[in-house]
């Protein structure tokens, strides 16, 4: 039996185990950390599970301590991600780690060094990475159909992007911002795509939309114009037909002071070879008007792929000639590659198997993002590095 101990279970983290449980009948969660344990009984009690195997804490290291865990997994508030990753680097166990992998640059200097002390393989949830789309991209252009990638256009319209306002991610000394939150994913398979390292950004954000003067603590249900405000419930479900987005309670005002979090942001990033990337993400865009893909350059041709459309199109540069390929995994769970990195994970801890979303790439996409951040903030270009130690002194 693989026994496995969960550190925030979250509906992140439950909606991998689903597919642990689906992959691997042999797989068990045995051990719980949380703040919440009653309710969680309870939740496994009403899906029709038995919670009295499962040993429940709400301390990390307790649970750890206690020993008889064959791998791990962490899904808590993205603050905690960090601290409680170094707790099982420690003892050197099999990690699945959500993204963002830190949410500061101190953060991201701990889990650094934990790493290079710790035997664990850790899985980073990046999906996008390993989904069809990705790997049949990697295939074409590892062809040289197109040529070498020599520039490339990317782009992130979210169109639910309600969530960042209206639920617990507005809180921005929780999330540090949405190129944390989002753009992590897409620098890790552009990184991935390309094969070579980034070594400069720069980027503005803006806040347009979500912002306004209605009181601070506002919810949805307590407001007298939620018959006309788009965010509100009422027209998620009668005006945008999103009956599966509907929440009547617990949403927060989009409008209000305290409202947090860019509605958009761009960043441009060069790479070792002097090639660069422009990346935008937006966070107004609704239903038909959601994409996120990319475009490649080469001299020979051009890549482009969506998810949304499910589609990957190569437009031949020098002969008349538009090759379309469907990959039919638009239906699953992160276009797939949670399948994919589920499946890893059981071959980590059962085979010994390396990783396919290592945590070099967590820790570059976060410190990419958070240089982006600091770009934004600043008006400058920041190099794709780490700061010095004398640096981070006066910090």
């Amino acid at each position: 039996m693989i026994r496995l101990g969960v550190i925030g279970y979250g509906l992140r983290i439950r909606g991998i185990l689903d597919i642990i449980g689906r992959l691997c009948a042999d797989a068990r969660v045995t051990a719980i950390t949380d703040i919440r344990n009653d309710e969680i009984r309870e939740d496994i009690r009403r899906s029709g599970g038995d919670p009295s195997g499962i040993r429940f804490y709400t301390d990390a290291d307790e649970m750890l301590e206690a020993g008889g865990l064959d791998g791990a997994l962490i899904g808590t508030r993205c603050s905690l991600h960090t601290p409680m990753a170094v707790r099982v680097l420690r003892r050197g166990l099999p990690l699945f780690l959500e993204k963002p992998v830190a949410t500061s640059m101190g953060q991201l200097l701990e889990l650094r060094d934990a790493a290079r002390s710790s035997g664990s393989e850790v899985v980073v949830s990046f999906p996008l990475r390993v989904t069809p789309l990705v790997r049949l991209a990697t295939e074409i252009i590892g062809s040289g159909r197109i040529g070498t990638v020599e520039h490339v256009q990317a782009w992130n319209d979210v169109p639910y992007g309600g969530c960042y306002y209206q639920m617990w991610y507005r809180d921005e000394n929780e999330t540090q911002g949405l190129f944390l939150q989002k753009a992590t994913h897409d620098f890790d398979y552009i990184n991935h795509l390309l094969g070579i390292r980034p070594v400069e950004i720069c980027a503005m954000t803006s806040k347009r939309v979500f912002r306004g003067e209605r009181p601070a603590g506002l919810r949805c249900d307590e407001c007298p114009e939620q018959d006309t405000c788009l965010e509100s419930p009422f027209h998620a479900f009668f005006t945008r037909m999103e009956t599966n987005r509907v929440q009547p309670s617990g949403l927060q005002c989009a409008f209000a002071v305290d409202t947090g979090n860019e509605d958009s942001g761009s960043a441009i990033i060069r790479y070792e070879t002097g090639m660069h990337v422009c990346y935008s993400q937006n966070f107004f865009a609704r239903k038909k008007a959601g994409r996120r893909g990319a475009r490649l350059y080469g001299y020979l041709g051009t890549l482009e792929f969506d998810w949304y459309t499910d589609e990957v199109k190569v437009y031949m540069h020098h002969s008349p000639r538009v090759e379309t390929y469907r990959t039919e995994s638009a239906h699953a769970s992160h276009g797939g590659g949670d399948l994919v990195l589920a499946d890893n994970f059981i071959r980590v801890i059962r085979d010994g198997a390396r990783s396919v979303a290592p945590l070099d790439a967590g820790i570059l996409s976060a410190l990419m993002c958070l240089k982006a951040k600091e770009s934004a903030a600043t008006r400058t270009f920041q190099p794709v590095e780490f700061p010095a130690p004398d640096e981070m002194a006066t910090r």
